[in-house]
């Protein structure tokens, strides 16, 4: 199996691993108190599931010479992501946090949740991050209509789009700036362009660059830089 295929299975996955830590504070501990104990904190720190642990792994340079940090947890959804916001994100007191939440709820990864409470769960972590001096940046959930793990779900791609609307509704009327990756990466049938993506959700490396461009304006804008 070549080694972006093993990753993408490994990390999407993961979240079965976590059965005696469905938050996933073991994941990054170690490294949060290497970066707390040095005092070198972040600018901005990504927070995700697998598409975002991908693009940490298959990108370090991306986030090295930014000083981003990537904190993805292959198969979590939005609450999971919610309660270890604090570990993950606040203690590092970055100047911004870039949030893409929400394949896994569609996915049905911990059971059903509607699209208004993906978007609820997503705010939340908005205002925690604004409570703590920190400038969110929502980041529009990637296409997909198939998860290779829930070959039953079906409308995948249409609840993407509607959890998204929702999104962007919000940031525009909180003055948060919302980063649009889905009209980018998506095809006709709201699923992920074929070129772009093997297994129909998880982006190719050389896909991240498109979505680096994308967010780095995003970044500048926000740190004015």
């Amino acid at each position: 199996m070549k080694k972006s295929i093993f990753i993408i299975l490994l990390a999407t996955m993961s979240f079965f691993g976590y059965s005696q830590d469905w938050f996933g504070f073991n994941r990054y501990q170690a490294d949060n108190q290497r970066i707390i104990s040095s005092g070198n904190y972040p600018d901005v720190v990504f927070m995700g599931n697998s598409i975002t642990d991908n693009w940490a792994y298959f990108h370090p340079d991306f986030f090295s010479r930014n000083n981003y940090c990537g904190r993805g947890i292959g198969g979590q959804t939005s609450a999971q992501m919610l309660v270890r916001f604090k570990a993950d994100v606040i203690d590092l007191h970055p100047k911004a946090v870039v949030i893409m939440a929400g394949t896994n709820d569609v996915a049905h990864n911990d059971f059903w949740v509607s699209p208004e409470k993906v978007v609820e769960n997503i705010v939340a972590m908005c205002d925690i991050a604004r409570a703590n001096g920190i400038v969110p940046i929502i980041s529009s959930i990637p296409p997909s209509n198939v998860f290779f793990w829930s070959e039953e779900i079906v409308g995948a791609g249409k609840t993407i789009v509607v959890i998204n609307n929702k999104l962007k509704a919000y940031a525009d009327a909180n003055d948060i700036v919302y980063v649009d990756y889905h009209t980018a990466l998506t095809d006709k049938d709201l699923g992920f362009q074929k070129a772009l993506s093997k297994d129909g959700c998880h982006p190719d490396p050389d896909t991240y660059f498109i979505m680096e461009d994308i967010v780095l304006e995003a970044i500048r804008a926000v740190l004015k830089k």
